[in-house]
């Protein structure tokens, strides 16, 4: 059975979770969990985060209505970072994107590679 507290968290009792597309394999964020977000995270099947700002869970979607449920949780060969795939419903980022990582640099200039997608009533 995977034991939560097994993992390697940092001194503020938090790890890395990478959301990653289970269709595209597209790299859709990072938040960070500490092992309770990890074990809810398990047993709901609806991913969990802990916010750093807020210093509370926040479960992906309870505002946004952009849902990630869990298909699958990894953890890394150091045990000190997670990869979530998952199946997301709308946009990812909070800018209404598909992904939060949205930004490139290329030859020293940010290039922005999408756009927020439009807005649904």
């Amino acid at each position: 059975m995977f034991d939560a507290d097994s993992l390697t968290y940092d001194a503020a009792g938090l790890i890395p979770a990478i959301a990653q597309d289970h269709v595209s394999g597209e790299v859709l964020m990072l938040a960070w969990m500490n092992a309770d977000a990890v074990r809810k995270t398990l047993e709901e099947g609806r991913v969990t985060y802990w916010s750093r700002s807020r210093q509370s869970f926040w479960t992906k979607g309870d505002a946004s209505g952009h849902v990630q449920r869990l298909v699958e949780m990894r953890v890394d060969c150091d045990r000190d970072c997670l990869l979530l795939v998952v199946d997301q419903t709308g946009p990812t980022c909070h800018t209404n994107r598909r992904s939060c990582f949205y930004t490139a640099v290329r030859d020293g200039a940010e290039v922005e590679l999408m756009a927020p997608q439009p807005a649904t009533s």
